[in-house]
């Protein structure tokens, strides 16, 4: 980049002075510092190390403030390197201008001491100007009869980059008129020049359009372009040529003078006063030019007298075409006189059939007719034709006679009858014409079948409509005119007997009014179909088939029925039990009910209209399920009666009503002498069934008392004859009340009791176990075996007052409920999988009761078994084998012995060892069960 004179030498004791007096000499002693940089360097480029140029340190460079100075501060030197940098933008065009050498001077400052070095950056050439045009478009005149190898100067282009950054050559785009030459001068500049390599000619091409590029040498090299357009001047060099050799017209012999008949055009290639032409007549009859007359600018002929087609047919003549440089040329010219069309052709009528049956085949002959014209050659040829879209057709048969023929079916329901115009034409020019038209009917034939204006029909009928209403009406229609479009209705087939057809509906065969013959039933039939007929009076008759649905609709004409609770034998109603422990929500049963009707109006809800405790008791609006609303309160009747009301949704709506008997109680025994209390049936069989259970009532009470004596017998033995016969005192057992089957622990009876006894006007079962002996001079309510128990009775006093005789009762045995399955309402309502059903009428309910009783009685007559075979309960040998069990249910692993926690068991259960379901209960007084 640059050298310095600075060198180190070993430090010596003149050091010191060498440094001072160093800097006076410089400048005669070194050549000042070089550096070479390219133009347009980035700012912040390095030019070289000036401090180490200088042999400075990099310490000096702060300390002794080594800095440059300059016009323009173009440079830098980094105070901490002492690097010279680039400052501002450096271009050598703008700087040096058009110098090929572009040199700055530079002065490096030093202080302490003050010295001065001379510094030199050559700034070197880069190609960043490309070269321009002083135009963009060169515009040149040449005459198209310069020769061949003549030059065109051209403006070079200039470039302010300068050796090989400068321009060094020249192109064209190919053309086959003009290539490129370059000529370089003296001082090695160069000029391009164009050279004519073909002759031009104007009428060929007006103008070329060339495109000149400059190229620089630099590396890429940059270009320029300019456009040069070339404008051929004109030379007459060109013929005028008319359009045709020869111009050939054909006018009327009635043209009126003055008007135009022919023009000559002829055209010249050259331009001004070379394309410049006018006509002249040249070898032409003197009567020719008489009669017509040319226009020389236009070339227009026209006639100048009236044209005679009888005295001349044909005009020939000679027109020359000259240009405005002396140059010419001839055409020929032949004017044609016609003959006038003045004649209309004619039409002729020679035969028509004026009526067509719509049924006839194409080609049949409707009408003949021939044309005459007066004119000749063309003007007397004659052509025929009609209006088109029309089912005819025009042959001709031979010269100027033609028939008219049907080309097409006829359709007189569409087009009743045609009008049909033929119109005959000549050849002339103008040509004329004559027309005439006919009228052809169309005949009608029976060739449409009546058509339904529905597909099919649909029609909603209410029942219970009067008789002899109209249902409906279908309508056909039928194109033909009289007896074929005339149109009768009639019924074909239905999907009803055709029995019962005409006793349901009728149709009038003129109008097509349907009529119902009887009221519909929508019970009974919800839809019928039909197929009606149409049929015209053709010959032969065609027909039409359409189908119409009748739909029967509803009304609302059948109250609701209830299925349960269904009354009994006697036709009162029957009871449900409910536990005494039913929590709300508990369902007690369900109200079940049809309506015959459809849609809303078998919608059906239920409502209460009256009961015993309105807040006991839910019932489902949609449901009909009777459920608990709350527990049962200790003052709520044991007995509660529901009158229910099902109403439908019709409008208005029809209701019906059922009335529900709800038993409070936790055992089947609770609820026998409420059934016991229940009216007797009037049929003799219910009276005898009624004898039959008072008669077995009577011996249980006998038995009951054989016991009871059987037992004060036994205590007598064992105390004071004051102590035992007090149980018979007047005040303790004045009236018997309603009594069960003693306990036969190992009889042949299958189900198992123990002793009950009651009070004064309360029906109380207890089960009393005697735990000390009472004193002489206390009551007795009861002594049993050695299982009973003595308790004291006072009149008046009640039994809660001895808590240490009565034990609490144990919680019943979850066995003694009734399943889901068992409970009165719809089948299969309710899923459950317990055998046997609760009694849903009075007569199964009673029947029971016999059935206890029977077996009560049995073993009270002391049989060992239960008599009348197995499987019978020995009630086949009393009342007949209707009465075995495979006729009645199984109830005995739902029957709750009240007062205990236990249900009836098997005595085959008590040989196995097995114990009664929670029959080792305590036990205590029972729930109270109030008398009707």
């Amino acid at each position: 980049m640059g050298g310095s004179c600075v060198q180190r030498r070993p430090a010596s004791r003149l050091q010191v002075l060498f440094s001072f007096l160093l800097p006076l000499f410089y400048p005669a002693l070194c050549e000042p510092i070089r550096y070479s940089i390219p133009e347009e360097l980035a700012k912040g480029s390095v030019v070289g190390n000036l401090a180490k140029d200088l042999g400075l340190s990099v310490l000096d460079v702060s300390a002794r403030k080594l800095r440059v100075s300059t016009e323009k501060l173009l440079f830098s030197v980094d105070a901490e390197s002492g690097d010279l940098l680039v400052k501002d933008r450096i271009d050598r065009e703008q700087i040096c201008k058009e110098r090929r050498r572009c040199e700055l001077q530079l002065e490096a400052v030093v202080e302490n001491p003050l010295n001065i070095f001379h510094i030199i950056v050559v700034v070197e050439d880069i190609n960043d100007h490309a070269p321009q045009f002083h135009k963009d478009e060169i515009n040149l005149e040449i005459s198209e009869s310069v020769s061949e190898g003549a030059r065109i100067s051209l403006d070079p282009a200039t470039d302010p980059d300068i050796n090989m950054n400068s321009v060094k050559d020249y192109q064209i785009n190919p053309n086959p008129y003009f290539s490129l030459m370059i000529r370089v001068n003296s001082d090695g500049g160069k000029y391009p020049e164009l050279s004519l390599e073909k002759l031009l000619d104007r009428e060929e091409q007006r103008s070329h359009r060339l495109i000149l590029t400059a190229l620089d040498g630099g590396d890429p090299p940059r270009s320029a372009t300019t456009q040069i357009e070339i404008f051929v001047r004109d030379a007459n060099d060109n013929f005028p040529v008319f359009s045709k050799d020869e111009y050939r017209v054909s006018v009327s012999e009635n043209l009126p003078p003055g008007s135009s008949v022919l023009q000559v055009t002829a055209t010249d290639k050259d331009e001004g006063v070379n394309a410049e032409v006018n006509y002249y007549f040249r070898s032409t009859a003197q009567s020719t030019r008489h009669m017509f007359s040319l226009d020389e600018k236009t070339g227009m002929i026209k006639n100048n007298q009236s044209l005679d087609f009888e005295d001349t047919e044909r005009y020939t003549m000679e027109v020359e075409a000259r240009d405005g440089g002396g140059l010419s040329t001839q055409c020929k010219v032949i004017v044609e006189i016609l003959d006038e069309n003045d004649n209309n052709p004619e039409i002729i009528i020679t035969s028509l059939s004026d009526e067509i049956l719509e049924d006839t085949l194409p080609g049949m002959v409707v009408v003949l007719f021939k044309t005459r014209d007066k004119d000749f050659g063309e003007n007397g040829e004659v052509v025929c034709n009609i209006g088109r879209d029309i089912p005819f057709k025009i042959y001709s048969s031979s010269k100027n006679y033609y028939k008219l023929v049907t080309d097409g079916p006829l359709d007189r329901e569409q087009t009743p009858e045609y009008n049909v115009t033929i119109t005959a034409t000549d050849r002339g020019k103008p040509p004329l014409s004559s027309s005439t038209t006919i009228t052809l009917h169309i005949t009608d034939v029976n060739d449409n079948a009546p058509v339904f204006h529905q597909a099919s029909y649909v029609v909603h009928v209410a029942e219970n409509n009067p008789p002899g209403a109209s249902i409906a009406q279908v309508s056909a229609s039928d194109p033909d005119l009289g007896p074929n479009g005339r149109v009768s209705y009639s019924i074909v087939n239905s999907d009803l007997e055709p029995r019962a057809l005409a006793s349901y509906v009728s149709v009038s065969a003129q109008s097509g009014v349907v009529f119902a013959q009887r009221a519909f039933d929508h019970e009974q039939l919800r839809a019928f179909e039909l197929t009606l007929q149409a049929r015209d009076q053709g010959s032969p008759a065609l027909s039409a088939n359409v189908s119409l649905r009748v739909l029967v609709g509803d009304r609302n004409d059948n109250a609701p029925r209830v299925l349960y609770p269904a009354l009994g034998p006697d036709g009162s109603a029957l009871f449900d039990t409910v536990p005494r422990a039913a929590q709300p929500g508990y369902l007690v049963t369900k109200v079940v009910a049809v309506d015959a009707d459809s849609g809303h109006n078998a919608w059906l809800s239920y409502h209460v209209l009256q009961a015993s405790e309105p807040g006991l008791f839910s019932l489902g609006l949609r449901t009909g399920e009777v459920r608990t609303a709350r527990a049962l309160g200790d003052r709520d009747a044991a007995r509660q009666r529901l009158l229910v009301a099902v109403r439908d949704g019709g409008q208005p709506p029809l209701s019906a009503t059922a009335t529900l008997l709800l038993v409070f109680a936790d055992s089947l025994q609770e609820v026998l002498p409420d059934v016991s209390d229940r009216p007797a049936p009037s049929d003799p069989q219910a009276e005898l069934q009624f004898y039959l259970v008072v008669a077995l009532a009577l011996i249980s009470v006998l038995f009951l008392l054989a016991v009871i004596l059987a037992v004060a017998l036994r205590l007598r033995r064992s105390s004071s004859p004051a102590a035992a016969w007090g149980c018979f005192q007047p005040g303790l057992c004045f009236k018997s009340g309603p009594v069960v089957p003693p306990n036969y622990s190992e009889g042949t009876l299958p189900y198992s009791y123990n002793l009950c006894v009651a009070h004064t006007g309360k029906t109380e079962f207890n089960f009393l176990t005697c735990n000390e002996q009472l004193s002489s001079g206390q009551d007795i309510l009861l002594c049993g075996e050695s299982s009973g128990a003595l308790i004291p009775l006072q009149g008046g006093h009640d039994l809660t007052a001895y808590p240490e005789t009565l034990t609490p009762q144990a919680p019943p045995n979850t066995d003694w409920r009734f399943s889901q399955a068992q409970r009165p309402g719809t089948s299969g309502s309710q899923n459950g999988d317990e055998t046997g059903t609760w009694p849903n009428n009075q007569f199964d309910t009673e029947m029971l009761q016999a059935m206890i009783l029977a077996s009560a009685s049995e073993a009270a007559d002391g049989s060992s078994t239960l008599g009348g075979g197995a499987g019978t309960m020995g009630l086949s040998a009393r009342y007949g084998p209707q009465f075995t069990l495979q006729h009645v249910p199984d109830y005995r692993q739902n029957v709750y012995i009240p007062g205990s926690n236990a249900t009836l068991t098997s005595a085959a259960g008590k040989r196995d060892g097995k114990a009664p379901a929670g029959g080792n209960g305590n036990k205590k007084k029972s729930g109270k069960k109030e008398k009707k």
